[in-house]
This record gives structure tokens, sequence and C-alpha cells, in this order.
């Protein structure tokens, strides 16, 4: 069982930006030092287009505190016309010699259907400014994979190879509502993808999504914390294990949460894990996806 204590609203947007008036969306961490982290996230302008920031904070005497944040976004929107022209947000950082690489989703809105989500990716050596190492998306549309959601990607090296778990659009069922689950793919560099169309996680009886998967190995074990909406009744956590990270067992029972705010009362979406002096906290949004800012949860022993 995982008995989560919410620790409440850690950063909001800072409105004094004109990048930043509203929401931090998918908190995305990089660990920094034993006691500090950079937090990046996707803030909105007046436009409601959203592009990528951070904050740093670290943790002492039981508190985060804020000792830094992005004055400008490290990522902006791509040119237009192009799949990231509407708005990015980030999701996954992993470092690969020189180079920190940001696997990041592009947004933009569709004529017939609401909107596409697809994945991108940049690099930095600074981890204060990102390239794009493409202008092209980094996951590509198949027969299998036909639909333009393939997007929030998490990746863990295992042996020679890079996995990545991602959440990919099965069907439309109507022009405002995608249906969408977790697949599989491999690498080797982290530029080109296998994607081997394997349904990681699927859909239980009257879900619509599961979304932005993160993944540990632990104990000779894959597990994988994700947030699942049922009809529109908002995000709730769920959790998963496997032995070989493509055939996982779902037991979202094992999570229980404990909240502090009515911010958080009717979605928890979006996490991602880090350890901090032998605790384990849990960054992720509350309600209207990330609108309030970024909340923080410590898992109690």
């Amino acid at each position: 069982m995982q008995n989560w204590k919410s620790l409440g609203l850690i950063y909001k947007p800072n409105k004094n930006f004109v990048w930043s008036k509203s929401h931090c969306m998918l908190p995305t961490i990089y660990k920094l030092g034993p006691n500090k982290i950079r937090v990046f996230f996707g803030s909105r302008n007046k436009k409601n287009v959203s592009s990528v920031g951070f904050v740093d904070l670290s943790y002492l005497k039981d508190k985060f505190k804020v000792l830094n944040y992005s004055r400008k976004p490290v990522l902006m929107p791509g040119n237009l016309g192009a799949f990231d022209d509407n708005g990015v947000l980030p999701s996954c950082i992993i470092k690969k010699k020189d180079y920190f690489y940001l696997f990041y989703i592009g947004w933009r809105p569709s004529v017939i259907t609401r909107y596409s989500l697809i994945s991108g990716l940049a690099k930095s050596k600074s981890l204060n400014s990102f390239k794009r190492v493409s202008k092209a998306p980094l996951l590509k549309l198949s027969d299998i994979e036909p639909y333009q959601i393939l997007t929030a990607p998490t990746i863990l090296k295992k042996g020679k190879l890079f996995f990545m778990w991602y959440v990919s659009c099965n069907k439309w069922k109507n022009k405002d509502f995608p249906i969408y689950d977790i697949k599989f793919a491999t690498s080797k560099n982290l530029i080109e993808w296998n994607q081997t169309g394997l349904t990681c996680i699927s859909l239980k009886k009257g879900e619509r999504a599961i979304a932005r998967p993160f993944v540990i190995f632990e104990n000779n074990l894959f597990k994988m914390w994700y947030c699942y909406e049922k009809a529109l009744k908002g995000y709730k956590l769920g959790y998963a294990e496997s032995l070989n990270g493509k055939e996982w067992k779902r037991k979202d029972r094992e999570i229980k949460f404990d909240y502090k705010s009515k911010g958080e009362n009717k979605m928890q979406a979006y996490p991602q894990l880090v350890n901090i002096k032998k605790k384990v906290f849990m960054f992720y949004n509350g309600n209207n996806y990330g609108r309030d800012g970024i909340f923080c949860a410590l898992l109690k022993k």
C-alpha cells in the first residue's frame, strides 16, 4: 500500500511574466543535487499558448524552498504551421553524454477534432535553454497509430536500449473525446524509435484515458505511476508493476491519498516522483489540469 500525504501547493504561475499568466502543467523533474531539484513545467500566456519554464527547489528542514525560477521560457512554441506551433509542455528529461534531452509535447488545435498532441525532442548543455533536435515530431504516425495523439513519453535506460512508455490515441469517440492508453517503444540513440504498437496499460470499463506515465526500475521490478480518467470526472492517480516493462498489472487500489486543499480534491494528474534524503516525493497537478500550479505529496512510511 502507498500512503501519500499532500504537502499542498508548492509553486504557482508567476503572473509577472507575459508567458506565465496561468498553469504550471506536467511537472518534470531533474535532480541537481542531494536536496536540490529543477522542476520544468508548461505555463500559458493570455492567449492560452504554453511555453516551458522551470523552478529550482531545495528541501531543507522538512520544507521545500524556492531558490530560483526562469524569467523567460527555456522552450517556446514552434514555427507557424509546425506540430508544436500553439504550445509546448515538458514530459521527461534524460542526460546522455554532454547533453540534456527534453522530451516535450507539442500542442495545436485542429479543425474537426479539438487538438493534436505529438512528442518532440530538444537538447541543451546547460538546462537553461533548449534547442530542437528536429522541427519534425519525434514519434511517427502509422497504420497501427494513425491518430495525432502520440505524446507524454517517459524514458528509462535498460542495458543498451532506451525504453519509452507514452500516450497513444486509439480512436476519437467524437470530435471532443479522444480515447487513449499507454504504449511502448525502444531506441538505441534517443532519436530513432521503434514504436511496437504494444499496449502496456489498457483502459478499464468506463475509462476514457490513461495519461502521463512515469516509470522507475527498482528491486528487479518496473513500477509505473500515471493518471486515469472516467468519463470527464477528473484524473485520479494509478499505479502498475511489470517484470519486463511490456506486460503490466494495474494496482490502482494500492494508492491512498490524503488531500490537503480544495485545489486538488477533484483531480490529481501528471505525476512524477523523486527521492530526496531517503524520502519519496510526488509532484503533480491538481484541479483544472494545473491551472493553480504544482502540488507535492510525501510517501508515508
